[in-house]
């Protein structure tokens, strides 16, 4: 009987254990469980200094592909690349012969039917001819007219003239080639004032569109708008002489952004320096002083989806401690929107690493590991909102009691 009840101490000692063990390793999924994977980014310092670098790209300010209006054969090709011409000087010239011939033509038709309108005339006041007869004379006199005038017009198209003063940048054809009306026959650069285009994120192209408090001018005593872009001193560089500026001077802006890069670009004009080669498709360093338009206090940005706000509107972000790898969260001011992006003015320092995607899904102390770039780019589930414990924050499905 001792023996029986040894062994059932000892079978009931077993089975203790047993579901103890269980419900430990229970635990230990739910714990591990608790570790969340987020995207994050690192805080970065605000710019000490309001100048930018840009690099950009040289354009003629004026620029023309030159074609002829008629389709023929190519008598004379005047010009070779990098020729300068004047306004009205010929380029090309197309073999006249079938143009003149049409010419000739149109002239003797012309003639007739202007004799017999001119005859018309004196015979319907005399009354030998009707109104109606008078009438087919003058419109065959006006449509022979017209055919001269247009056979003239085609003829003066065999001659392709320069429309303004410029640089032959591209010859398209050789000397005897047949051609087709509009077919690029060269490109002409004006190469006098010349375009520096280069491109600008979203969050500067927003100060410069922004206008000026209005400023009253001493000499005339009036009040002036002044555009920003206007005040903003641009400058470009040249690889062959980095020591100089060249001072720019602003002519357009893009207002939508670029598909693929998601820039908006931006084009400035200076005059061909005297002392440097400049040429279209050349590079330019473009320096921009942007003390004007950036605030002079430290302000960083962050992803919109960053911060949270709660019902008084105080917003807050989320903080990962690197060496705990747990998440607390901090009350930030914020200021305006710009893009996807908004202005933090306080509560966040530099080098501090902030969750930037789910942080609803959030609370203090949850340990987390941190995504890798590839990660993050490919990471687009939609994870369901977790029911969470207002008293301590913890996943309810966490909270629920593990039966033995």
């Amino acid at each position: 009987m001792k023996s029986f009840y040894s062994f059932s101490v000892l079978m009931i000692t077993l089975f203790t254990m047993a579901l103890t063990s269980g419900c430990s390793k229970k635990q230990e999924v739910v714990q591990a469980e608790e570790i969340r994977p987020v995207k994050t980014i690192l805080v970065k310092a605000p710019d000490a200094g309001g100048i930018r670098n840009f690099p950009g790209r040289i354009d003629a300010n004026r620029k023309a592909e030159l074609a002829f209006r008629v389709s023929g054969k190519v008598q004379e090709l005047l010009v070779k690349e990098g020729d300068l011409v004047a306004e009205g000087d010929t380029i090309a010239k197309l073999d006249p012969t079938d143009f003149q011939i049409t010419v000739n033509d149109k002239k003797a038709l012309f003639t007739r039917a202007s004799n017999d309108y001119n005859r018309g005339k004196k015979l319907v006041k005399e009354g030998h001819i009707s109104k109606m007869d008078f009438d087919k004379l003058e419109a065959n006199f006006l449509s022979a007219k017209a055919e001269l005038n247009l056979a003239k017009q085609q003829l003066a198209y065999t001659e392709l003239k320069a429309p303004f003063n410029g640089t032959v940048a591209r010859r398209h054809i050789q000397n005897f080639e047949e051609i087709q009306a509009k077919q690029e026959i060269i490109t002409l650069n004006d190469n006098d004032i010349l375009e520096v285009k280069f491109d600008l994120p979203e969050n500067l192209i927003l100060r410069l569109h922004k206008i000026d408090v209005e400023e009253e001018l001493e000499e005339v005593k009036n009040i002036e708008k002044l555009e920003i872009r206007d005040q903003v001193k641009v400058v470009a560089m040249f690889q062959s002489q980095q020591e100089k500026e060249y001072s720019l001077s602003f002519k357009e802006m893009s207002t939508k952004a670029d598909a693929s890069t998601q820039t908006f670009h931006v084009t400035y004009t200076m005059p061909k320096p005297e002392s440097l080669i400049v040429l279209p498709g050349m590079t330019a360093m473009v320096k921009i002083d942007l003390s004007k338009v950036i605030d002079s206090e430290n302000i960083y940005y962050l992803p919109v989806s960053a911060v949270v706000a709660d019902v008084a509107l105080q917003g807050t972000v989320w903080l990962v401690d690197e060496k705990t790898m747990q998440v607390a969260p901090a009350s930030v001011t914020v200021g305006t929107m710009q893009g996807n992006r908004i202005q933090v003015k306080e509560g966040i320092e530099a080098e501090q690493r902030v969750v930037i995607a789910g942080v609803p899904f959030l609370y203090e102390g949850l340990k987390v590991t941190l995504m890798t770039e590839s990660e993050q780019a490919e990471d687009n589930i939609e994870h369901e909102q977790p029911v969470m414990n207002k008293e301590n924050g913890q996943n309810a499905s966490e909270n629920t009691s593990v039966k033995d």
